[in-house]
Formats: C-alpha cells, structure tokens, sequence
C-alpha cells in the first residue's frame, strides 16, 4: 500500500496493492496496522455509500463539535474529490488539494478531522463509499460555497454549465463567513 501526502501534508493519497488475475481483482481497501504507521491512525464508526448523477456536486461539508475524518474512495465511476483545510492553527488553512478517485484507478483519499470534503461527478453515475471516525450528527452539520471566490477551487464542470446541487449547498455560506477550527 503507497500512501502519498498532498499539498495539505494531513491529507493523503492511498493507493492500495491490487492483485489481479483472470477472474479480476483483490485488495485490501483498509488495514488499520499498516496505515496506522503511515500516518493514518484512525478509528472508524460509521461507513457511508453516495450515488449521484453525472454532473453533481456534493459539498464541502463538515461538522463542526464532532469533526469527521474520511477515507473515501469510488467503486463504481469516476469523481474530482476536495479537501479544504479549516484548521486556523495549520499552515495550510483555507488551501484546497484534489484527487481524481476512480473505481479503475482504487485510489483512495485520507481526509483528516478539520477538513472540508466535497466532491463532483465525472462520469454517468458515481458510487462513493467512505469511512467515517465520528458519526453524523445533523446539528454538526456545516457547508462552505462550492465556488467561493476565496477557495477558488478549479472544479473541472463538465461542459461549462453549472453542477448540479442540493438546495444546502447552493445557498451554503463563504469561506469568510463559515465556522472553522481552531
């Protein structure tokens, strides 16, 4: 298993061995003593699935009192995934890192608590399973703008037009105005 940090050193890109063969595939998508000494030291309560459409883009959410780390990985598609750091106390606060996640490609992507997670379909359908440390807690739950002219982030939509989005996330607060980390 290579674990390969980002530009937001807490945030890393995990590319598990695949053995393949004639009848397909196996790997190990989490174990928890080699990734433990990799940097990922991480105790998961909850495990999620995301399908979503062509053309959708989910996020950047987070929780604020009960922050969540995820691993995320696609099983089935293709997606533009983001991590924006909102730890005031990091070097890195308020820069974005991305990783294409593919159901070809297996990689995966640590996104440490303190994070902003967001992601936008790439192909007809996606699939998202990740892992989460802490459970979903609807109080918690916070959003930034997907195109926030601080964050800035180079989403790559799909002819131009504009991504498809829950109601939350079109009228999600700025970067400027949103509660952070300390």
């Amino acid at each position: 298993m290579r674990v390969t940090p980002t530009r937001i050193p807490d945030v890393l890109v995990i590319e598990p061995t695949v053995h393949r063969d004639q009848r397909g595939f196996f790997l190990e998508s989490w174990h928890e003593a080699r990734l433990a000494l990799k940097g990922v030291a991480a105790r998961f309560v909850q495990d999620n699935h995301s399908h979503s459409v062509r053309g959708t883009l989910r996020g950047l959410h987070y929780q604020m009192g009960t922050p969540q780390g995820k691993l995320v990985r696609v099983v089935h598609g293709k997606v533009f995934d983001v991590a924006v750091d909102l730890r005031r106390s990091s070097a890195t606060f308020g820069q974005w890192v991305h990783e294409e996640l593919t159901a070809d490609n297996h990689r995966q992507l640590w996104i440490p608590p303190g994070c902003a997670h967001g992601f936008y379909v790439l192909s007809d359908h996606a699939d998202l399973l990740y892992k989460c440390t802490t459970y979903y807690e609807p109080t918690e739950d916070r959003a930034l703008r997907w195109n926030d002219p601080d964050l800035n982030i180079d989403w790559p939509l799909l002819e131009g037009g504009p991504p498809i989005l829950s109601a939350k996330d079109a009228s999600a607060p700025l970067f400027r105005d949103a509660p952070t980390y300390s």
